[in-house]
């Protein structure tokens, strides 16, 4: 009788402890934030470089303004320049915020005269939705990139 009491009050006491353990872990991976975090217009520089394929490697800055809806739609305008030819381009695509502040991007990019391609990202919101800081996380690129909320803490 005593062993199973034992037993019994070991097995509470270890359940809950690894249940109140786990409790600030998944409460700290829900900060809250959704598609709806990302939403307004955003002034953004990437830098970086291209490794391959080698007729395009080397150096590329790109600086523009993209634009977020709330929902998952994005659009881009911006000047590039890709081992020192410079040249607008525009994208559109979609984004994904998780609840954890960080989210993915799968964009086309246009260049004129080239035919869009596909640009995956991968983002971490921050300073309460005015900021993002970015990683294009295609083969090939080493690319970062930071965008800033225009006119910070409104969604225009």
């Amino acid at each position: 009788m005593k062993r199973s009491f034992f037993a019994k009050t070991f097995a509470f006491t270890a359940g809950a402890a690894l249940a109140l353990s786990l409790a600030p872990t998944v409460k700290a991976d829900d900060k809250g934030c959704s598609n709806a975090i990302l939403r307004g217009t955003f002034a953004y520089t990437s830098t970086g470089a291209i490794a391959t394929p080698p007729a395009i490697a080397g150096p590329f800055v790109e600086v523009g303004t993209q634009s977020f809806d709330g929902n998952g739609g994005t659009t881009a305008t911006a000047m590039s320049s890709q081992n020192g030819n410079i040249s607008p381009l525009t994208v559109t695509g979609t984004y994904t915020v998780n609840p954890d502040c960080t989210g993915t991007m799968t964009l086309q990019v246009t260049f004129p005269g080239i035919p869009a391609f596909p640009l995956d990202v991968y983002f971490v919101v921050d300073d309460g939705g005015d900021e993002f800081q970015a990683i294009e996380t295609d083969a090939g690129l080493v690319i970062t990139r930071i965008g800033r909320r225009l006119f910070k803490g409104r969604a225009i």
